[in-house]
C-alpha cells in the first residue's frame, strides 16, 4: 500500500513538473513571437493546440534520434494554430489555373541543355552573392507567390549587373492584377514576370516595403530595380532539367505540396515525407542551389530552398528538401526563371 502511494506521488509530481515546464514553454513562446489573446477563453484553446503541437513535435525528433527520421521539427511561430488554421492560413498564396497555359505559350524561350552540360556536385549562390538574406516574413497574407518572383529576379540581375537589390513583393501585390495575381488572396511567379515585362521594371523594396496587406499600387518607375523581358519555364517534372537550371542559370522558382504538418514545424535536415503530394501544389519558394549529406550510414540529396517565413521558421528562413526523390512534394512541376 506504502509502495503504491509512493509510486502514485511520483507520478504525480512528474507531471506537475511537465506542466510547469509547458507553462514556461508557453509563455517565452508568447514573449518570443509577441503573441496576443482577445480572452482568457482564447487563450487557453491556444495552450491546449500549442501543447498537443509540443508532443507532436517531441514525439517526431524522439523517432529521428532513433534514426527513423531525417530531419527534426521545432516550436515555432505557428505552434498556436491547429494544423488545419496553418493549411487556410498560410498555403492559400499559390493561385494554379486555366491561366497557367497561356502564361506557358507567353514564355519567349524554351528551356534547353546540352546532352554534354557539365553538372557540380554542389551548388549554392549564397555564397556568390546572389541571394538577399532573410528577412522576409509574408505574414497571414498569401503572398509566397510575390517573394518567389522577386527572389529569382534578385538573383538573375545580380548575375547580370553584380548589384544585389532587395526588390518589392508589395509591387507585385498591388499592381499585377491585370496578369491574374490576387495579392494576399495568390499569384503565380509567371503571371509577376510577365508584369514586370510589361511594366518596364519593379520598384525596391526600400521604396515600395511589404505590408502584409493588399493596398493601392503605388509603382514609381524613379525608384526600378530591377527589369526583365520575359521568362522561361522548365520541363515538368523533370529534376535533371531543374539541376542544371541550379547550377547554369542561378536561383529558380519553384511550388510544392507544403500542407504536411512535418512542414508546419520544420527545423533542420533533409526534409523527407513520403505522404508529400507530387500534384497538390500550394506554396512556392526559390531554390538557391543543392548538395548532398552523407554519413556513415545515410546518404541524402538535396535542394537549399529560400522560404518566405521569416528567419525564425525551418534552418533560418531555409529548408532543405530532398531531391531525386522521385519528384517529391513536386518540387520540379513548375520551375521557372526571369529573363534579364
Amino acid at each position: 500500500m506504502h509502495l503504491l502511494i509512493f509510486f502514485i506521488c511520483i507520478v504525480t509530481i512528474s507531471q506537475a513538473t511537465n506542466d510547469n515546464q509547458q507553462v514556461t514553454l508557453w509563455n517565452l513562446f508568447k514573449s518570443v513571437h509577441n503573441k496576443h489573446y482577445t480572452n482568457v477563453r482564447e487563450e487557453q484553446y491556444r495552450l491546449r493546440v500549442f501543447k498537443r503541437n509540443v508532443a507532436m513535435i517531441d514525439q517526431h525528433n524522439l523517432e529521428a534520434d532513433m534514426g527513423l527520421h531525417s530531419y527534426r521539427l521545432k516550436t515555432n511561430q505557428f505552434a498556436d494554430m491547429t494544423h488545419e488554421e496553418f493549411v487556410q492560413t498560410m498555403l492559400t498564396g499559390l493561385k494554379i489555373s486555366s491561366s497557367t497555359n497561356l502564361l506557358k505559350k507567353l514564355s519567349e524561350r524554351q528551356f534547353h541543355s546540352s546532352s554534354n552540360v557539365e553538372i557540380p556536385a554542389a551548388v549554392d549562390w549564397r555564397k556568390k552573392g546572389a541571394v538577399t538574406t532573410v528577412i522576409e516574413n509574408q505574414g497571414q497574407c498569401g503572398s509566397c507567390w510575390a517573394f518567389t518572383a522577386t527572389g529569382a529576379l534578385e538573383g538573375q540581375h545580380f548575375l547580370k549587373t553584380g548589384h544585389l537589390v532587395r526588390l518589392s513583393a508589395q509591387n507585385l501585390m498591388d499592381c499585377s492584377g491585370k496578369f491574374g495575381n490576387q495579392g494576399c488572396n495568390g499569384g503565380l511567379m509567371d503571371a509577376s514576370f510577365q508584369y514586370i515585362k510589361a511594366n518596364k521594371g519593379i520598384d525596391t523594396e526600400a521604396s515600395y516595403p511589404y505590408e502584409a496587406q493588399d493596398g493601392k499600387c503605388r509603382f514609381n518607375p524613379k525608384t526600378i530595380g530591377a527589369t526583365d523581358t520575359g521568362f522561361v519555364d522548365l520541363p515538368p517534372g523533370n529534376e535533371t532539367a531543374l539541376q542544371i537550371g541550379i547550377a547554369n542559370i542561378g536561383p529558380i522558382s519553384v511550388a510544392i505540396d507544403a500542407s504536411q504538418s512535418s512542414f508546419q514545424f520544420y527545423s533542420s535536415g533533409v526534409y523527407d515525407d513520403p505522404a508529400c503530394s507530387t500534384t497538390s501544389i500550394d506554396h512556392s519558394f526559390i531554390l538557391v542551389g543543392y548538395d548532398t549529406f552523407k554519413n556513415a550510414t545515410v546518404k541524402k540529396e538535396y535542394y537549399i530552398a529560400k522560404n518566405s517565413w521569416g528567419d525564425s521558421w525551418g534552418d533560418k528562413g531555409y529548408i532543405w528538401m530532398s531531391r531525386n526523390k522521385h519528384n517529391q512534394c513536386g518540387i520540379a512541376n513548375i520551375g521557372s526563371y526571369p529573363l534579364v
